[in-house]
């Protein structure tokens, strides 16, 4: 059973015009495997990394991490899934496309009262925040802490978690209008980060540095992020949005007030045993609660990738992107 399906693929780095959609073939799956038709697919700030080049891939390689749909068919050696079960996926490389062969050890099985698109949307974000919040710096509640980008996709759902655990979480954004967009999420203020001074507005809305500051931007709010932070304060860095920060200095660490920084990746925590199951669970009976939710600003077709990594790069979307096949 092979089928020809349209795929986004980039035979070379660079800019959003290296985004070409394909036809090509999508073969049975092998044992272990499955096969999926996609019927949302999440975008991430983590896809652009990969077409530029800053998270290298093989070329030529599949556009695309994650994503929900319909199992089509099995591989032998499968048991736990059939064809017609509703899953999501959080690290399925090429996941621009119609349809993606998968292990079937990758894929969370969705339960009834969860959309599709919702599931794509929100997967891989929220267990961002589930390993930023629950395993690289623990809140219990009662904190006070830094989210850059809180408006964005993971933004937004931090928001949502925070409030739930009753953490008192600042955010930052470009704008008003997304700063209001996140406060109504769940953010406790939130501040202009071009503003002039920024620098004050941290510092009193932290009462003298934060004990933990969340930063997915990178390179133009690595500096500030430093001088934000209490003694002893920890510096999440998740993103390079505005670019890798060129280097890390012990030195101001120490002179900052014994600083620590750290550089945690969603992979690491998938790669150890359970926890994207145990993760995936925990963010389905939050949604079943009402308690996250993921916004959906913008959807796309296959053909319209260009401009949704256009868009995503240039800070003009808000909340969730989706692509529709």
């Amino acid at each position: 059973m092979s089928d020809r399906i349209k795929a986004i693929e980039i035979t070379e780095f660079g800019g959003p015009e290296k985004l070409t959609l394909i036809e090509r073939a999508c073969p049975a799956p092998a044992a272990g495997e499955l096969r999926v038709r996609l019927t949302a697919i999440g975008i991430n700030m983590a896809d652009t990394y990969q077409r530029t080049g800053l998270y290298p891939v093989q070329l030529p390689a599949g556009m695309g991490n994650e994503g929900a749909g319909i199992v089509e068919a099995v591989g032998d050696d499968v048991s736990d899934i059939k064809p017609g079960d509703r899953v999501a996926f959080v690290t399925g490389q090429g996941a621009y496309a119609e349809a993606i062969i998968l292990p079937a050890g990758a894929v969370v099985r969705l339960p009834d009262d969860i959309e599709d698109a919702q599931a794509a949307a929100i997967l891989l974000k929220a267990m961002t925040v589930d390993y930023l919040f629950n395993d690289t710096f623990p809140l219990h509640g009662g904190e006070t802490v830094l989210f850059h980008a809180a408006a964005g996709g993971v933004g937004l759902i931090a928001c949502q978690w925070a409030r739930h655990l009753g953490v008192s979480l600042i955010g930052t954004a470009s704008t008003q209008e997304k700063c209001t967009r996140a406060i109504h999420h769940g953010a406790e203020a939130c501040l202009i980060l071009e503003s002039e001074n920024i620098a004050d507005e941290l510092n009193a809305a932290s009462n003298g540095g934060f004990r933990v500051i969340y930063d997915s931007v990178g390179k133009s709010t690595y500096e500030l992020s430093l001088h934000a932070l209490a003694p002893f304060g920890t510096l999440v860095s998740f993103g390079n949005a505005s670019g890798p920060i060129e280097a890390v200095s012990p030195a101001a660490l120490a002179s900052l007030g014994s600083l620590y920084f750290t550089r945690p990746t969603l992979f690491t925590f998938l790669m150890q045993p359970g926890w994207m199951q145990k993760s995936a669970d925990k963010i389905f009976a939050l949604m079943q609660q009402g308690i996250l939710h993921a916004e959906i600003n913008q959807r796309y077709r296959l053909e319209d990738v260009q401009r949704a990594h256009e868009e995503l790069e240039g800070r003009k979307t808000t909340g969730c992107s989706i692509i529709l096949p």
